[in-house]
């Protein structure tokens, strides 16, 4: 496998050029649940497209995508996506893990991604992604319970949630990735608050919800500084 050399650009500089940035992962990327704004990626990349100088943002987000879906085709997308004189993208923006997360068939069904192995295949992404350019994961936002299932066979529950995003969230510290914890931002604001940002199937945002993603990432301090 060809060697790509990782740019210059560190997500603790304030950039002044425009990037090309893609975003990987499930539904929470792709913006399903949002047909007013096409979701938080979506939102973000006509925000950047008014500005003179805007990056560019690619929304490679595919429903039900696992961890070990985005893994298969990070590279593939990756050397896909350079534009003009850039040959590959300067940022890979990373959000998947809540579909590997649910229970199958009953809510003490086997995981849909036995733990042990989340474990093995989210380091493995994060490594690889961190190979190829600066990263920056987004994390996921909590279901509704009472929802449950989704599609008549999916459980995702909190305790589930929690034990996932910690994980990837202690893995991306270690590799010096930054994370956004929206599922601790969003059940630290009470569950009348978070289940008025979610679709009626109970695990996807609705339109005022992606609103309330996206007001957070342009709050982090990796998006921030992007936004000259």
């Amino acid at each position: 496998m060809q060697t790509i050399s990782a740019p210059t650009f560190t997500t603790t500089q304030r950039v002044q050029t425009s990037l090309k940035i893609i975003a990987l992962g499930d539904s929470l990327v792709y913006g399903f649940g949002d047909p007013v704004g096409g979701g938080w990626i979506e939102r973000l990349r006509r925000q950047w497209m008014a500005e003179e100088s805007g990056h560019i943002l690619y929304n490679l987000g595919i429903r039900g995508d696992r961890v070990a879906q985005v893994s298969e085709r990070l590279e593939q997308e990756f050397r896909h996506r350079g534009e003009l004189r850039n040959k590959v993208p300067d940022l890979i923006i990373l959000s998947v893990g809540v579909n590997d997360s649910a229970r199958l068939g009953r809510l003490d069904g086997r995981s849909f991604t036995e733990f042990a192995l989340y474990k093995e295949q989210i380091t493995n992404l994060l490594v690889r992604s961190r190979q190829l350019c600066p990263v920056l994961f987004v994390g996921m936002v909590p279901v509704n319970e009472e929802k449950m299932p989704f599609l008549d066979c999916l459980y995702f529950n909190h305790k589930d949630q929690y034990r996932y995003k910690e994980f990837t969230k202690q893995a991306c510290k270690s590799l010096e990735i930054p994370y956004l914890d929206i599922f601790d931002r969003w059940m630290e604001k009470g569950d009348d608050w978070m289940r008025s940002r979610l679709s009626s199937d109970g695990l996807h945002p609705n339109p005022q919800g992606y609103e309330s993603l996206l007001e957070d990432i342009l709050a982090w301090k990796p998006i921030a500084q992007l936004n000259y």
